[in-house]
């Protein structure tokens, strides 16, 4: 399960998915790249962190240089790169590997949950507050057409049933 998970974010402080989920949050969880063409989304991420995450919203960018040799900087070079190029200030974690057998607990978890095998830069997870991941979206999709998602995570449809 995601909550039984841990990371270290790009300062090097620990995180806690079951910590920020018992605290109501719900996640989008991205593998990110400064040198990627698909780079530019760090803005609409930072736009529906900006908008949502008083909401419950926590967008995570993994940083990882697995694909195609994108993310070749340091951790303090990515921190500095998202928030010059961006103002980036969601949530980041340090550099991590995520494909193969040294790939971070996370990422392995999330691939099997997800069932994928071949993400890319920016492929976004939708995890629920309940740890469980709901689906993958493609690299190159905005992250803005995830806001339907989100309305729907801080405002549930419950469903009474009056038949009894």
């Amino acid at each position: 399960m995601i909550l039984d998970h841990t990371f270290t974010d790009i300062n090097g402080t620990t995180v806690s998915f079951r910590d920020l989920a018992e605290q109501n949050k719900f996640f989008i969880v991205v593998n990110v790249a400064s040198e990627c063409g698909n780079t530019p989304q760090y803005a609409q991420l930072q736009e529906l962190h900006d908008k949502y995450s008083d909401k419950g919203l926590v967008i995570i960018g993994f940083p990882s240089n697995d694909f195609g040799s994108q993310e070749p900087g340091s951790n303090e070079d990515i921190k500095e790169f998202c928030s010059k190029e961006y103002n980036a200030t969601f949530l980041m974690s340090e550099k991590i590997n995520i494909l193969g057998e040294n790939a971070h607990p996370i990422y392995k978890y999330i691939h099997e949950a997800a069932n994928m095998t071949t993400p890319w830069n920016f492929t976004k997870y939708l995890i629920n507050n309940s740890g469980k991941v709901l689906s993958a979206r493609d690299p190159q999709s905005n992250p803005l057409d995830m806001t339907e998602w989100i309305e729907a995570q801080i405002n549930p449809i419950v469903v009474v049933d009056n038949a009894n």
